[in-house]
């Protein structure tokens, strides 16, 4: 057999075999999360969520909603320099994000086993 007929065959299998792989993985829904940032801000919001009495004040002021702090929690920016620092049971993050009118803002958020709870934020 030609190396071109086989190479052909080899394509086409290929091609076969790609969109079978689509098609199977399309359906569950996963998503890849290998890099560090996209791994802490997973963990985090994957727990039950709370709200400290410094963010609850925080929140209720004009220039911040609760919105801006669910963005910064899905598409924030770890600050690994001041990060992942015991404090008891837990580590303390620091996410760094914007508001919906972009303004720069600092959220820090203690992380636990169970849960994960908003301490602070702060305008940059």
């Amino acid at each position: 057999m030609k190396f071109s007929y086989r190479l052909s065959f080899y394509f086409f299998g290929f091609l076969i075999g790609c969109g079978f792989m689509f098609f199977i993985l399309n359906k569950k829904n996963t998503r890849c999360s290998y890099f560090p940032n996209d791994r802490v801000l997973k963990n985090i919001s994957s727990k039950p969520f709370y709200y400290s009495d410094i963010a609850t004040k925080k929140i209720a002021e004009d220039w911040l909603d609760s919105i801006d702090v669910k963005n910064t929690l899905m598409y924030g920016d770890v600050d690994f320099d001041r990060s992942n620092i015991k404090i008891g049971s837990g580590k303390l993050y620091t996410i760094i994000g914007k508001t919906t009118k972009n303004t720069p803002i600092e959220v820090i958020i203690e992380n636990y086993e169970e849960k994960a709870v908003l301490k602070d934020i702060a305008k940059i």
